[in-house]
């Protein structure tokens, strides 16, 4: 099966200032040197001091990418940042590992001890270390849940809670870092930019994860309206001025329900409906607690949301003929975009995924709409005895004969996102024009 490339990133401007600031730390670190020793405990704690400084500037770019910027979801796409953080993440945990390692091990040989006598000297002796050795049993604890096969064995809920632990771990880590890190102890030039750099981040993350959802919620009130479809469920959210959101058919909100057993996390889900000035729409197949328990929700119910986020729009699209290909909860954001994407009639083609017919969300409304555009709605279904029609090359030329002429917008499970994915490239559609992005947050 071919995987799924990265888009081509229009963020390379974004990519180079991250590893140009990380040369500006290991600059840093050669200003603070004299020289470069030759023994073999200060190379060690030399090494030491790099990785531990690349940690620190890793643990700023990870708590950026939590961030949810705006401008940034929107230009890279969710889904992206998504996993620029996941690997930030990796890569901060591993250097704050090999930092502690290093130090250890080069302290014991200049001290001619073991490492666990020199571990106890160094946590007792130094100071802020207490505070970096909590902070770090915290990031491996992060580290931990967050590995794919703890992970999907977590309720989303219980990993949401976990994961917030890093803030605690990133305060904890910097004042050590400040406190005892040769660069800026003597350095009051690299001191005051390391703060900056802290400090921007910090501003960041109050901005865009507190102020603003409360700005939000606060002018528009949003409140559940209607629930409604045993299985998968359509929330229907009244409130004020919506329109001025700024939302897009093919977006995504984090909600978060003020109701029993909801209000403590927030969970992406994506718009299924045009957004109306009084009235935005989600629908969503109950897989899960969360999900499952939205069929709950009683109107008025309170509502809070971040967002929009998600680039997968009409914005991305370079063609006239455009093909939606969904699986699963993946045909909620192209519902939306079936509707709203400008087109003549036969420009637009929606093949839709499910293992039977009962699975097919929103049919009626899917029909509805194929009928008034004049667009054309295909269903690739399971036979009755359970064999499930594989997407491929000639099976997509077979019902659009000139589909490497087509914008595609590719929306479902991982192993359908795959598939179609290959399918589609060996049909001849340029890789710049599969728009896809996952929503496995």
């Amino acid at each position: 099966m071919r995987r799924i490339r990265p888009r081509r990133s229009p963020a390379a401007p974004l990519l180079v200032l991250s590893w140009t600031g990380a040369a500006g730390v290991l600059w840093l670190w050669w200003l603070n040197t004299p020289a470069v020793a030759a023994t073999d405990s200060d190379r060690l704690v030399n090494a030491g001091r790099i990785t531990g400084l690349l940690a620190g500037y890793a643990i700023a770019l990870v708590i950026v990418q939590m961030a949810r910027i705006p401008a940034l979801e929107r230009r890279v796409g969710s889904d992206r940042v998504v996993r620029w953080h996941a690997r930030t993440g990796r890569y901060a945990l591993t250097l704050t590992l090999a930092h502690v390692a290093l130090i250890l091990y080069g302290y014991a040989l200049q001290a001619d001890t073991g490492i666990v006598a020199q571990t106890v000297s160094v946590v007792t002796g130094y100071p802020r270390m207490v505070e970096a050795a909590v902070g770090t049993l915290l990031l491996l604890l992060v580290g931990l849940v967050s590995a794919g096969a703890v992970r999907r064995r977590m309720r989303y809920e219980l990993w949401y809670h976990l994961h917030l632990l890093t803030y605690a771990a990133v305060y904890l880590t910097f004042w050590h870092q400040v406190a005892t890190g040769s660069e800026f102890v003597g350095d009051a030039t690299a001191r005051s930019a390391w703060y900056a750099l802290y400090l921007t981040v910090g501003a960041l993350l109050l901005w865009y994860r507190v102020i603003t959802p409360v700005r939000l919620n606060l002018r528009h009130r949003m409140r559940v309206v209607v629930q409604e479809s045993p299985g998968v469920v359509s929330v229907l959210i009244r409130g004020r001025r919506l329109h001025r959101m700024g939302a897009e058919a093919g977006q995504f909100f984090r909600w978060r329900f003020l109701a029993k057993g909801l209000r403590w996390s927030a969970n992406p889900y994506s718009l299924s409906a045009p957004p109306r000035p009084d009235l935005l729409r989600i629908t969503v197949k109950a897989v899960g607690g969360h999900s499952a328990a939205l069929a709950g929700l009683r109107p008025g119910t309170r509502v809070w949301a971040e967002g929009p986020y998600g680039a997968m729009t009409a914005a991305r699209r370079s063609r006239g003929k455009v093909l939606l290909l969904a699986g699963g909860a993946g045909i909620t954001p192209l519902r939306a975009l079936f509707e709203t994407l400008p087109g003549a009639a036969g420009d637009l083609t929606l093949l839709y995924r499910a293992r039977t017919e009962e699975e097919l969300a929103l049919r009626d409304e899917l029909e509805a709409i194929a009928d008034a555009r004049g667009a054309q709605l295909l269903y690739a279904v399971n036979s009755p005895d359970g064999r499930r029609p594989s997407i491929t090359a000639k099976m997509l030329r077979r019902i659009l004969p000139d589909i490497a002429r087509h914008d595609v917008y590719l929306c479902g499970p991982p192993g359908l996102a795959e598939e179609s994915y290959g399918a589609l490239r060996e049909a001849g559609v340029p890789h710049r024009r599969i728009h896809h992005e996952s929503f496995e947050f």
